[in-house]
This record gives C-alpha cells, sequence and structure tokens, in this order.
C-alpha cells in the first residue's frame, strides 16, 4: 500500500491541528471538566474517527476500510485499559482535577511521537525480515496471558527515569499551578507536574510495545497503523473524565483485552506459518494447513469479545449491588 508523502504530511497536519484545537477550546484554562463537555467532546472525536475510516474505505477499498476499523478499535479498547493506569498515577502525585487535562495532553503528544517512532521502526523490520511475525506473535501471546493472571496493582511504582529523576534533581512536592518548575527562596525547582509527565511518558513507552504488534497483526499498512493510533489516542482527555469513575466497574475488561491478543497473537503465527521461510520450518517452505484469518472475522471477533466482556462486567456489578 502506497501513500503519497503529501497524505501523510496533510494527515499529520491535521493531528496537529485536533490537538491544538483541544488546548485552545478547553484545554489552556484550567478546569475539570464537566460530564456534558467531556460526553460532547468524546463524541466529536469518535464521530471524526468514523468519518475518517468510511473516507478511506472509500478512497482505498474496504479491506482496507476494514482493517482500519479493526485496527482503531483494539487501540481504542488498550488505550481506555491505560486511564485505569493514569488514573492511578493521578492519584499517586495527587494532580488537582484542574490540571489533569494538561497532563493527558502532553501524555498523548508524547505516546503519539514514541508510536510513530516504533510503527517505522516496525515497518521497516517487517519488511525486511517476514520471520519477525514468529516473535510478535509469541510477545503478544505471552502478553496477553500475563495480563489475564496478573492483579492489577491498586498503587503506583515509580520507574527507574522518574526515581532517578527524582534523586537528580531539585525538587519540590508542592504544586505551582500547571508549572513544571518553580523558584523557592531564589532556587528553583522541579514540580510533581513535570514528575507525573515523566512518569506517564516512561508509561506509555510500555504502552507502545504491546500496541504496535497487536495492530500489525490486523494489518501491513504503516498508514493505517499510524492513523488507527492517533485517532484513538485522540479522545483519551475527554474519555478519562466521561468514564474516569466507570474503569473500575469494568472488572472483565482487561481479560477481554487480553483474548484479543492473544488471537491476534495467534493470527499473526499463523500468517507466518502461511508464507514461512524458515529453514528450519517444514523445511523453509509455506506451511499449507495454516489458515489466512481474514480480517473482517478478526473485526468481528474483536468487537465480540469486547461486547461480551462489558455486558458480563456491567450485569457482574449489577448482581453485587443488589
Amino acid at each position: 500500500m502506497q501513500v503519497p508523502l503529501w497524505v501523510w504530511l496533510a494527515t499529520m497536519a491535521g493531528i496537529v491541528a485536533l490537538l491544538a484545537l483541544s488546548f485552545f477550546t478547553h484545554i489552556r484554562d484550567a478546569h475539570e471538566p464537566s460530564f456534558k463537555e467531556a460526553g460532547a467532546w468524546t463524541t466529536f472525536f469518535v464521530s471524526l474517527s468514523l468519518l475518517f475510516g468510511c473516507g478511506l474505505t472509500w478512497a482505498m477499498g474496504r479491506e482496507r476500510g476494514i482493517e482500519f476499523f479493526a485496527g482503531y478499535i483494539t487501540e481504542y479498547s488498550l488505550s481506555v485499559d491505560n486511564l485505569f493506569v493514569f488514573v492511578i498515577i493521578m492519584s499517586s502525585f495527587a494532580v488537582p482535577r484542574a490540571f489533569q487535562q494538561k497532563v493527558l495532553l502532553v501524555g498523548i503528544v508524547i505516546a503519539l511521537i514514541l508510536r510513530t517512532v516504533f510503527i517505522l521502526i516496525g515497518a521497516v523490520v517487517i519488511a525486511r525480515f517476514g520471520w519477525v511475525f514468529y516473535l510478535f506473535g509469541l510477545f503478544l501471546i505471552l502478553t496477553g496471558v500475563k495480563l489475564a493472571f496478573d492483579k492489577q496493582e491498586e498503587t503506583y511504582e515509580p520507574n527507574a527515569l522518574v526515581r532517578l529523576a527524582g534523586k537528580l534533581l531539585p525538587t519540590t512536592h508542592a504544586y505551582d499551578g500547571a508549572r513544571l518548575t518553580t523558584v523557592i527562596d531564589g532556587k528553583r525547582y522541579i514540580t510533581p507536574m513535570m514528575m507525573v509527565m515523566i512518569a506517564i511518558g516512561m508509561t506509555d513507552i510500555l504502552f507502545a510495545l504491546d500496541s504496535i504488534p497487536a495492530i500489525y497483526g490486523l494489518t501491513d499498512a504503516p498508514y493505517i497503523v499510524f492513523t488507527a493510533n492517533a485517532f484513538a489516542l485522540l479522545g483519551l482527555i475527554e474519555l478519562y473524565f466521561l468514564i474516569g469513575g466507570l474503569l473500575r466497574k469494568l472488572v472483565y475488561l482487561t481479560f477481554g483485552l487480553a483474548l484479543i491478543l492473544v488471537f491476534i497473537g495467534a493470527k499473526l503465527i499463523l500468517e507466518a506459518l502461511h508464507g514461512n521461510s524458515l529453514p528450519f520450518v517444514n523445511g523453509g517452505e509455506p506451511v499449507q494447513w495454516a489458515p489466512a484469518i481474514p480480517t473482517w472475522l478478526s473485526l468481528l471477533v474483536i468487537v465480540g469479545i469486547l461486547a461480551a466482556t462489558t455486558i458480563a462486567s456491567l450485569m457482574g456489578n449489577r448482581s453485587r449491588s443488589a
């Protein structure tokens, strides 16, 4: 799939414009969004994503359109699960609700940059080494199994970079509005706002490690990988405030995401077998019995798993509250 350079540049300019729109219309002025405001902006970004997907389908064909929607739903679902981690980080650093939008915006910008780098690296690696699908598939299966059986932590443990920054840089525990640094008795200090941004930025790296292989299991087009990731990230700020209190009620969402990762991992391994060239696997010949799972079936499986786990979560909460 060859995408002209001007299309890439126009798409990136559009993404930057949407981020600027978010900042200047409702993020620049520190406040906690109301349920109505968060709902309106979430609806806007989801609708925009659907319109883009329809336009892509019209311009590039039905198969590419299905790939975008499958990738978008997968990335959006993973991003929703990531919001739970963001809630824990925000609570650990006691970020005032009015300033949380700016923290999330910085986190999204960092995530877009990091994921773009990973997408480009992934495209080069896949083009040169087709057998990397074996590694991607195995990694996703192991990640899915770990996600299903590991208990989700309720507390945040600072990573190595955050701990190092805390030791090497002069820091204060007091916020100074949304400022990243402040001056106390003539000396400049790093505020907790800077530390929480570092924490979220480092967390985004870990999120990208399973996010990018997962979507490459649904499409081989870097442009679709990029746009599905970008649109999945764009509405996260508003979604955070819209469903922040509901995240703990989606008790089976993590298990559903684990199933999706295992499914995509198995799909990648089957695709690798179908086009096998490794000499120690079937003598270097393609494995004929390995089925090729169509993208439309992948989309149905992903939507079905998410619907089932969401309904099960809501029914489970209702029975416990009865």
